[in-house]
């Protein structure tokens, strides 16, 4: 892939052989945003040892490709026979698979609107559902009734939880809404009560005991980084070197979720801990670097974490995101102001810092129990 000047990156589709099967290989520069992309494309895959992308030849649609990556770059097929769509050892079952495609100005309208890689992942996984469920229709003269029953279907055949059953409602809404720019109020789709589930949090000496397990100075420097900061995994992934900020002791967060930038905190343990992460891998861009200088990747830091706590022999459910959790919970058994939290972790509004308070064994220590007035002996 090459890029010159604003020109868009380039993707060479190369034909090739894996393991005896025919593929064809999408050939680029690293590009975190083309990555993203490229998973949502059904049946691509990752080669381990080759270090590309392919889809097998019985997958490929010249044409699909397009639609899904030309808003990111320029498709270079020199290799391919013709420009035409091409279907390669196509089985029957997939020819249906070009009229169920998810409408082009669908992927676009999401870029344009930056929404996060995952959201864009998630609500084209869930409108190739709905177009496929509607095989056959015209999506646009698909009536709401007609939607009610497919999400009631879901919910009957395959028990989809409340989230779930939200995420599709609102991957729908955005094809009516945004794409053919239909009235909110056209729309209407009965919402599930949300879960009032209590995050999982660690305690102190928990997160103490998970981060002494790290030997690895990198992997100890992400742990730390995201419990410091309280940082969701896709705000570690894209800090570069020069959001650390060792004056003001405070690390800049850049078009987090919601497209919001601000800062959080920076430890001083962490900051020397840093230094000498620095001096030993000396990244270049990102504070975190993968292989071949890109990012590092929302995978390794799950395992990284995982391989810590089973070390740690915690036996919690936790996350990377539970370090978050932590943080924001033990900040405020600190005693420090819910408004000041709300800042630091980079929420809208108070109702979700909120709910930290639940979790709070400081507040809940504080009040004496009515059994404990009583003399029952």
């Amino acid at each position: 892939m090459k890029s010159t000047g604003n020109h868009k990156p380039q993707i060479e589709l190369i034909p090739g052989c894996l393991n005896g099967e025919s593929i064809i290989k999408f050939q680029f520069e690293y590009n975190k945003q083309l990555i993203e992309i490229i998973k949502t494309i059904p049946g691509r895959r990752w080669s381990r040892e080759g270090k590309y992308w392919y889809l097998p030849e019985r997958y490929f649609s010249l044409s699909k490709i397009i639609s899904e990556l030309s808003h990111l770059a320029k498709i270079d097929y020199p290799s391919l026979e013709s420009k035409e769509e091409v279907h390669v050892h196509q089985p029957k079952k997939d020819i249906r698979q070009a009229s169920d495609e998810v409408p082009p100005q669908y992927l676009e309208k999401l870029l344009r609107k930056r929404y996060s890689p995952n959201t864009i992942k998630t609500y084209m996984s869930y409108m190739r559902s709905f177009v496929a469920a509607f095989h056959g229709s015209d999506l646009k003269s698909v009536t709401t009734q007609q939607i009610n029953d497919y999400i009631l279907n879901l919910i009957r055949s395959k028990n989809i939880s409340s989230s779930q059953q939200n995420q599709r409602i609102n991957s729908i809404k955005f094809y009516y809404e945004q794409v053919l720019g239909r009235k909110k109020q056209y729309y209407h789709l009965s919402r599930p009560r949300k879960e009032k589930k209590l995050p999982k949090v660690l305690m102190v000496e928990e997160v103490e005991l998970i981060l002494k397990q790290c030997k690895n100075l990198k992997h100890k420097c992400i742990l730390m980084t995201l419990y410091s900061g309280g940082l969701r995994r896709s705000e570690l992934i894209n800090l570069k070197v020069s959001d650390i900020d060792s004056r003001r002791m405070l690390i800049k967060i850049t078009d987090s979720k919601g497209g919001k930038d601000r800062y959080t905190l920076l430890s001083e343990k962490l900051l020397r801990l840093l230094r000498d992460y620095y001096k030993f891998y000396k990244p270049k861009v990102w504070l975190f670097e993968g292989r071949n200088g890109g990012q590092y990747s929302a995978t390794s830091i799950e395992k990284i974490f995982h391989k810590a706590l089973t070390k740690a022999k915690i036996n919690k459910h936790a996350t990377p995101h539970t370090l978050r959790h932590s943080f924001a919970t033990h900040l405020l058994e600190q005693g420090i102001n819910l408004r000041y939290i709300q800042e630091i972790l980079g929420h809208s509004s108070t109702k979700t810092t909120e709910i930290y308070t639940h979790v709070c064994s400081r507040q809940l220590t504080k009040i004496q129990n009515p059994l404990d007035n009583l003399n029952p002996d």
